[in-house]
């Protein structure tokens, strides 16, 4: 999805945890298009699991999910859900095309060469298993956000700053950002809220006092290496002075 710092490979022992690749998982609902829960961080079991507890937590009814092949994604949803989903996992197998040139063939995605639908809890329904909307929803993350955006240097320099762009893109996404197909907006389709929100809304909410507590502040990340002294400007006594006339 994005990086941290810089590229997975060029990671080394002394760098920080959050350098390296960073991902955004993903939950959205079909019919209204609206994202209903996300997590930004590593691709690991921990947050595959964080990600299907919250959304365990925002619905009431019993849903049909679908996911890519994603190994974690069966756990996650048996301890978030139990029996009490319809979960298939959708895997697309790509095929690279050697004739491109070595920077196209890097860059450019492969081509479809099949894909596998596996029932793994309940009864889904066959013909909508997909994962087209979500992966519609991160082509339009990479094209609105910078930090997303291959081949340039905009991308976070700290996972705090990351997860920062990303809340406010959802925001944007669900409150302000009137979709194509639904003709208003994702939050409307989900019925919390009647109008299409302006920026200054938006900006109005965030700034409005909460009666929830505070979360905690977390630990200020630094790119220092550990053991490494951080540079404290001097400002040197002296010099001449132009007097005022």
């Amino acid at each position: 999805m994005g990086l941290i710092a810089k590229k997975q490979r060029h990671v080394t022992t002394g760098d920080p945890e959050a350098f390296g690749d960073v991902w955004l998982f993903v939950a959205s609902a079909a019919t209204q298009k609206a994202v209903l829960s996300y997590v930004v961080g590593k691709r690991s079991t921990e947050n595959t699991e964080a990600l299907a507890m919250d959304l365990r937590a925002r619905i009431v009814n019993r849903p049909q999910i679908t996911s890519d092949g994603y190994t974690p994604y069966p756990g996650a949803v048996e301890a978030a859900f139990g029996w009490d989903v319809d979960f298939a996992q959708l895997t697309k197998k790509y095929v690279n095309d050697s004739s491109l040139p070595d920077a196209a063939h890097r860059y450019s995605p492969g081509h479809v060469s099949g894909v596998q639908k596996d029932v793994i809890r309940g009864m889904p329904d066959p013909e909508k298993i997909s994962t087209s909307y979500v992966e519609r929803f991160n082509l339009s993350s990479r094209m609105q956000m910078r930090r997303c955006t291959r081949l340039t240097n905009g991308f976070s320099k700290k996972l705090e700053n990351h997860r920062a762009a990303v809340a406010l893109w959802v925001s944007f996404y669900n409150l302000c950002r009137v979709h194509e197909t639904l003709r208003y907006t994702p939050a409307m389709a989900l019925g919390v809220t009647d109008h299409i929100w302006t920026i200054g809304n938006l900006v109005a909410a965030a700034l409005e006092p909460s009666d929830m507590p505070p979360l905690p502040r977390p630990t200020p990340e630094t790119t220092l290496r550990p053991g490494t002294t951080p540079f404290r400007p001097v400002v040197i006594k002296g010099g001449k002075v132009t007097p005022r006339r």
